[in-house]
């Protein structure tokens, strides 16, 4: 890795990560955990041999943000998603991608007590619980279940995409994620390309996979819940690889649009419809 290990401690202490770029085109198929049945498999184009993916019908909200609530108007965004204001709404915080991470545990405990350098548990919530993706397959689910499907929003903290999706998959939540059509999903870096279909952080997450494990298999792939793909901290001082010239490079080699955003800027997802909302500079690249 290209990185100072002082910028690694300050990406793992503000639970954004680091992005690494990588060349050459896309392997592999779609994890069938993420798109399973055969019209959602993906059809190879001639052109660059590069995928492109038919995406499940989702209608879920979506809040997809680089780093939370950063700013009056994403913060609009998120009161007109719950459709009432946030003093009135009950959330579920979903830490579990911080954990791979060295001091992942202290990060998640920060950001449950709003300690967090992105706002998102302390705007002041009807009632916040904490959902934690690694104990749900040891549950039975009538036990979690419900508490999920009556939450007015699901808080997902960033960190670590791959393991992220990976639990998302195993403790079945990511089925359960398209019928909730009232829910709002507010997501922080990982947590928000969790929902794409491709995730830009693949290499970096690779190094904290269990020696072992099968948790790497399909590592380019997320969960593919909305139908363009997402880069966050555009240009961010502490993260060589999100300029736009190094984002652009990875979108090339991707078949859907790529969102990359600043940390003053969010997506905004209802019923199929994106808009972008924002008080800083974000930038589309189409395939």
């Amino acid at each position: 890795m290209p990185y100072a290990s002082a910028d690694l401690s300050y990406h793992l202490q503000n639970a954004i990560g680091l992005r690494t770029v990588f060349n050459g085109t896309l392997e592999g198929g779609i994890d069938r955990l993420a798109f399973p049945s055969e019209e959602e498999r993906v059809s190879r184009s001639c052109r660059d041999c590069r995928f492109a993916v038919r995406l499940p019908e989702v209608f879920m909200k979506f809040l997809l943000t680089s780093a939370g609530i950063s700013n009056p108007s994403i913060s609009d965004a998120l009161v007109d998603l719950l459709g009432k204001p946030i003093a009135q709404s009950n959330a579920l915080f979903i830490p579990t991608a911080i954990y791979p991470f060295p001091g992942g545990a202290g990060m998640a405990w920060k950001a449950i007590c709003g300690k967090g350098p992105n706002p998102l548990c302390q705007l002041g919530w009807k009632s916040l619980g904490v959902l934690e993706l690694t104990a749900l397959p040891s549950i039975r689910e009538e036990n979690w279940v419900p508490a999920v499907r009556e939450a007015d929003a699901l808080l997902v903290w960033g960190g670590d995409v791959l393991y992220l999706t990976y639990w998302m998959r195993q403790s079945g939540l990511a089925d359960i994620l398209p019928s909730l059509t009232e829910t709002v999903y507010v997501g922080v870096s990982a947590g928000s390309i969790a929902m794409t279909p491709y995730n830009c952080d693949a290499e970096f997450d690779l190094q904290f996979v269990p020696d072992g494990s099968d948790m790497g298999q399909g590592a380019d792939r997320a969960l593919g819940l909305v139908d363009f793909t997402l880069y966050p901290h555009l240009n961010h001082p502490e993260m060589p690889d999100t300029t736009l010239a190094n984002i652009e490079k990875w979108a090339s080699g991707i078949p859907v649009p790529t969102y990359a955003i600043d940390d003053e800027t969010a997506i905004k997802v209802v019923g199929g419809k994106t808009e972008v909302v924002s008080e800083g500079n974000w930038r589309l690249f189409t395939p």
